[in-house]
């Protein structure tokens, strides 16, 4: 009962804006769509159905506000018209008071708050749905960025979680489409995304993460994590000073090469990706700024952690085999390749699937590089995959949906971006060591260390073996001469053996040191 005034207050405005049109007008039954003509008497929608949808979840709150966010990222599911509404939705949620964020500090650190800062700033800079950000200083002098989660706030999402959990499911009983988009789906994936965000902790561990992948690399800066005062509820890190990167006109009379910056922004995402798999998923101008320090002159500064995206090597090797076949437009190895990894039903004809992904990528091969959009690319490929009832795998949904916020990113800062030419070097290198020589001898050099461990041991235990099994024959028959030449005959084999073994371990440890060498002469 007490879900009912939030429930009856989500179905006033769902009825507002039209959104019970969308779904009962298409549903399988006749009397819903005789519900859905009669509630249509007397209301009139000019507004496209995207905005209407917008307009709704920004009414509704910041919850379905960071829902609609999330939601606009699948594209594999959503029209592209409502997709790009969704994409608008800005996460401006007015402050909580700053005495119970005081309140939160102390409880989470367990002490006062002036025994962490010798300052704080009482009136946030920034504040979202999730949480809000204070700047201070520490006793030690540094200047942090205080992270602080709304109070109550996991109960109020857990509210609003059960509640759209009961609507995906009408929408799936109402609708063919409703079942299509696989809404419980989207919001058990919503679900994740929300805790993995109400864990502050964990947004410092990924920050931590990215901040030690990227140290070598000089584009991008990662604010340091004070680990001393960091908890579930409360994150303190390096406060960042910078110029937000939509501010295209401040950066460049500040002297910022705009077309650098674009490549540099592109070269930062296909590393994350392609080198280390572990890539910032929420890279909207937003969590993006750009320092103009004489010492960092022109760098990226990255903010917000709590959406990352991960590969694992059979992500990878599957994104490996799929672009070596797209450079070639063999479009049949693409098709083999998604019922290989049993993405599609097993029913699925790959001819049908070749054609339409041919579909999809032959005309953007004939166009110049930088008028071929790479992040369209896989979203067109998406949307077609939706006609074969593809499971489109949720960290792929977050690449592509990265890809496009970098490139769409890259293109307004420089029109004349070629994202393809610039990622094309990180591609070859990357499927040479997911494929090529470079593969073996990485893998060789990994496996190395357990190899040398077992090996020696290797002979000792197939000897064992082979006088377990010589042992376990003369215990079924008395002893004779052919026994003897049996026994005589097993030796001489089990030596040559061992032999074998011995040449084959001593060859491999020096091949296994013989990488290691070349490995760390590479540098040099």
């Amino acid at each position: 009962m007490k879900h009912w005034p939030r429930l009856a207050l989500i179905a006033w405005v769902l009825l507002r804006h039209g959104l019970d049109q969308l779904v009962l007008a298409r549903a399988p039954r006749p009397g819903l769509r005789l519900l859905a003509r009669v509630l249509s008497i007397g209301r009139r929608f000019d507004a496209p159905r995207g905005e209407r949808l917008r307009l709704a979840f920004e009414q509704l709150g910041p919850i379905f506000v960071k829902f609609g966010q999330v939601l606009s990222t699948r594209r594999d599911l959503l029209p592209p018209d409502i997709a790009d509404e969704l994409a608008k939705l800005q996460d401006r949620v007015p402050p909580f008071p700053s005495a119970q964020a005081r309140q939160i500090i102390e409880q989470s650190l367990g002490k006062p708050i002036e025994a962490v800062f010798s300052q704080f700033d009482a009136d946030p800079v920034a504040s979202a749905s999730i949480a809000q950000v204070h700047f201070g200083v520490l006793h030690d002098g540094r200047q942090v960025a205080v992270k602080v989660l709304r109070p109550n706030v996991l109960t109020v999402i857990d509210a609003d979680l059960g509640l759209l959990r009961k609507g995906a499911e009408w929408l799936e009983r109402l609708s063919a489409d409703g079942r299509r988009l696989r809404p419980r789906e989207v919001v058990a994936e919503f679900d994740k995304y929300l805790h993995d965000e109400l864990d502050l902790g964990r947004e410092a561990a990924n920050a931590a993460q990215l901040r030690r992948n990227m140290s070598g690399l000089e584009l991008l800066m990662v604010p340091e994590m004070v680990w001393d005062h960091i908890s579930q509820n409360v994150l303190v890190m390096e406060r960042m000073v910078g110029t937000p990167i939509s501010q295209v006109e401040q950066l460049r009379a500040a002297g910022v090469d705009i077309p650098k910056l674009a490549r540099d922004g592109v070269t930062i995402f296909f590393t994350q990706v392609f080198r280390d798999g572990f890539f910032h998923a929420d890279m909207h101008p937003g969590n993006i700024m750009v320092s103009t320090a004489p010492a960092t002159f022109g760098r990226y500064i990255a903010l917000d952690f709590g959406i990352v995206g991960t590969l694992d090597a059979r992500d990878k090797e599957y994104l490996a085999q799929n672009f070596i076949a797209f450079f070639r437009r063999d479009y049949r190895r693409v098709a083999e390749l998604h019922i290989e990894s049993g993405w599609v039903p097993p029913g699925t004809r790959a001819d049908e699937l070749e054609g339409a992904v041919r579909a999809v990528c032959e005309p953007h091969f004939d166009r110049p590089l930088k008028d071929i959009s790479l992040g369209q690319v896989l979203m067109r490929l998406f949307q077609t995959s939706r006609r074969f009832n593809v499971e489109i795998q949720p960290q792929l949904v977050l690449l592509q949906k990265t890809l496009l916020n970098v490139e769409g990113l890259g293109r307004q800062l420089d029109p004349e971006l070629d994202l393809w030419s610039t990622a094309k070097p990180f591609l070859e290198r990357w499927m040479n060591e997911q494929i090529g020589w470079r593969a073996l001898v990485s893998q060789l050099k990994n496996e190395a260390p357990r190899y040398a461990h077992f090996l020696p041991e290797l002979p000792r235990l197939l000897h064992e073996a082979l006088l377990a099994h010589t042992a376990a024959a003369a215990s079924t028959s008395g002893p004779s001469r052919e026994l003897m030449d049996a026994l005589l005959v097993e030796q001489r084999r089990t030596n040559r053996l061992l032999q074998a073994f011995g040449w084959a371990a001593v060859g491999f440890l020096l091949g296994a040191l013989a990488v290691q060498v070349l490995h760390r002469l590479a540098p040099l």
